[in-house]
């Protein structure tokens, strides 16, 4: 089966081959014909199958004819990084048509994304909590809304979003046409999709297991060596590019900042970043000025680069889905991948899980050359937070006769700022007060 068989627009069939697509992915492949039909579609695939175009160039294909009138298309995503990877695969599957595209979300300004919208797009790609605001402040139009696209659906679960997906889907057209795309099922999933879709069609692409293209293998080691560890493997790994998960952003950073100063090309990436930083980190690790990104889970969501080689578990995911969704990012588009898990005893229960999923124990790996017997330091001294600076202490005024004059030289000052002349001064200091008397009690008999 090739791309001609759906037969798109002579525009984009042209695009699909000037990008080098041949042959459709699964996803693209069950859930395209069923989108082009304008059906609803519950599309369960794991991140890096290909399921972005299977949604995108079905989009293009229905606005393409259509007048221009508005916002037509609105695709919600659950971070920054996946929402500007949804708009450039639109702007580089339809940049052979006039459809326009904007993407709206936090953490930027908010003037230019109204700029974009007044100018009129075709396609709007959202994250929940800015595209709210917009709509708060009417900025945004969707009475004209065709189709609409959540993506990445369980993990804006995970975030929390599940409140503002319900507030805008109550503001969309009821009369549209509803995709949703996940790599897991949780319940919340199950419910909402009962709420928003229509007799959907339901597409399972391996969702319950990660890619057979990753070859897996754990490194069991105490929590204090783990960053040793790292950079023993490091050493001793030929990888094209190498994507690091840690469990919090502190972590993230400060091992980024040690792998830098061992001279690799690394950056990290967590929410504390600014969108700028932010961008310039995805950008090194795609164009290959960084080979190593450090990432959160939450963080990393939208990082799009097939030529991932090797996902290494700083800390292992709290459940099996987490698992699926790191694991993804290496082994895309058939192409193998190595996912690298250091594990202390506390993680065993996880382990089972995974395993229970893949459907095979995962191998252990030692390091012959390192030295798993270094005791632990008294202190957490490697991911402590520096101290902070002590603040300077104002100086206190002298005992005795310094001391009043500091006093009088403070009133005098003060009532100098509030403008009293001399002549009312005096008055102020011969000023005498009348005491008030006090209430007299009632005698209650």
């Amino acid at each position: 089966m090739s791309f001609a068989s759906f037969n798109l627009h002579p525009q984009l069939t042209a695009r699909v081959k000037a990008l080098g697509y041949k042959v459709p992915t699964p996803i693209q492949m069950r859930a395209i014909p069923p989108v082009l039909a304008g059906k609803d579609v519950m599309g369960l695939a794991q991140t890096g199958t290909g399921k972005t175009a299977a949604f995108v160039l079905p989009i293009l294909e229905r606005l393409l004819p259509g007048p221009r009138r508005g916002v037509r298309a609105l695709i919600l995503a659950p971070t920054r990084e996946l929402a500007e990877q949804i708009h450039v695969s639109i702007r580089e599957l339809g940049r052979a048509t006039s459809l326009r595209s904007c993407t709206v979300y936090g953490g930027v300004g908010v003037s230019p994304q109204i700029q974009n919208l007044r100018a009129g797009v075709d396609i709007v790609v959202a994250c929940p909590g800015r595209l709210l605001d917009h709509l708060a402040q009417k900025t945004i139009d969707l009475k004209n809304l065709e189709v609409l696209v959540l993506d990445e659906a369980d993990r804006m679960f995970d975030m929390g979003f599940l409140p503002d997906i319900r507030r805008i889907v109550k503001q969309l057209p009821l009369e549209r046409q509803t995709l949703m795309f996940s790599a897991t099922m949780p319940d919340d999933i199950k419910r909402l999709t009962d709420e928003v879709l229509r007799h959907p069609v339901t597409i399972k692409i391996g969702h319950t297991a990660p890619a057979h293209t990753v070859s897996h293998a754990l490194y069991p080691v105490a929590q204090h060596l783990k960053t040793g560890l790292l950079l023993e493997l490091l050493r001793l790994t030929d990888a094209e590019s190498i994507l690091i998960f840690t469990r919090t952003k502190h972590r993230a950073k400060r091992i980024g900042q040690q792998l830098d100063r061992a001279g690799y090309r690394a950056a990290s990436l967590q929410g504390n970043l600014s969108q700028n930083k932010r961008q310039d980190a995805l950008d090194g690790f795609r164009n290959g000025s960084y080979q190593i990104l450090v990432a959160t889970d939450i963080a990393a969501r939208g990082i799009d680069v097939s030529s991932v080689s090797h996902v290494i578990n700083y800390d292992i995911p709290d459940t099996t889905d987490a698992y699926t969704h790191r694991i993804g990012r290496t082994g895309r588009a058939e192409k193998t991948g190595d996912a690298f898990t250091f594990v202390t005893p506390d993680d065993e229960p996880v382990v089972r899980n995974i395993e229970r999923v893949l459907g095979a124990k995962i191998g252990r790996r030692t390091l012959e050359a390192f030295d798993y017997g270094k005791p632990a330091p008294k202190r957490d001294a490697e991911f402590a937070r520096p101290p902070r600076e002590p603040r300077a202490r104002r100086a206190q005024p002298a005992q005795g006769q310094a001391g009043a004059r500091s006093t009088r030289t403070t009133v005098k000052e003060a009532l100098h700022a509030t403008g009293i002349d001399r002549a009312s001064r005096g008055a102020v200091r011969t000023m005498k007060t009348t005491p008030v008397p006090s209430p007299t009690r009632r005698r209650h008999r």
